[in-house]
């Protein structure tokens, strides 16, 4: 049996499956990424939750395996060459279970780096976009009397949106076949709409495309298990 003891993340989340994949994360944008992924390739795996309300993500033995503080994050015991690998960041954790398994990425190199290209425009854009968004719409940020922040995230949240629904013309998913880059695109745009109450002010009824994406994504098994994962206690 592996042996993961000296990680010292094991000490605060025990693996009852040590053989397993062990995933530290929590149901957010960028956490459901890696869990609907491990959904999806069909992946064993043991999900653990890290949970903000107690401050895990601060832990020593959160930091020991990553250093940023934020989720998700993985331990592979069976990484290359037979050797546990640690990794954060949940876009290098996706390019290496695509990698691990043959799978949710192209065979073919020019539409593999497409795929890759929209993965990276998630995590430089959209993303970032989105959470600002989120802040000055929903939470503290509402309260602030300039509303030239609020403004600035919504025109580019709208911005990058458009950017997207005039790629989805005539296709079915980010680069034709579904892939990371629409398991990394589409959580967040779920969350824009539903959990930031943002449709209306980016006025997401504009973007058709992105809405008949969005709905497919959903309706996909593995996309409604890996929603919920880690299950909040």
């Amino acid at each position: 049996m592996t042996d993961l003891s000296p990680f010292h993340i094991t000490r605060k989340w025990p693996a009852q499956h040590p053989e397993r994949l062990q995933l530290y994360s929590l149901p957010t944008p960028n956490g459901v990424k890696v869990s609907i992924m491990l959904e999806e390739i069909g992946l064993p795996y043991e999900p653990h939750l890290v949970s903000f309300d107690s401050n895990d993500q601060l832990s020593p033995e959160f930091l020991s395996l990553s250093p940023n503080n934020k989720i998700p994050a993985i331990l592979d015991p069976d990484g290359p060459n037979g050797h546990p690998l640690p990794l954060f960041e949940s876009g290098a954790i996706m390019l290496y279970l695509a990698e691990k398994t043959g799978q949710l990425l192209p065979q073919d190199p020019a539409a593999r780096y497409q795929a890759i290209q929209w993965l990276m425009w998630q995590m430089g854009g959209l993303g970032p976009m989105f959470g600002q968004l989120g802040f000055f719409h929903k939470f503290a940020g509402s309260q602030y009397e300039d509303k030239r922040p609020l403004e600035r995230y919504v025109a580019e949240s709208a911005r990058l949106l458009g950017v997207l629904d005039q790629h989805l013309q005539g296709r079915d998913w980010i680069v034709g076949e579904y892939s990371i880059a629409d398991i990394a695109v589409f959580p967040w745009i779920r969350n824009l709409v539903g959990f930031y109450e943002a449709g209306e002010v980016v006025q997401f009824e504009r973007f058709a495309n992105v809405r008949r994406v969005l709905d497919a994504f959903l309706a996909r098994p593995a996309v409604q298990r890996g929603l919920s994962i880690p299950a909040r206690a």
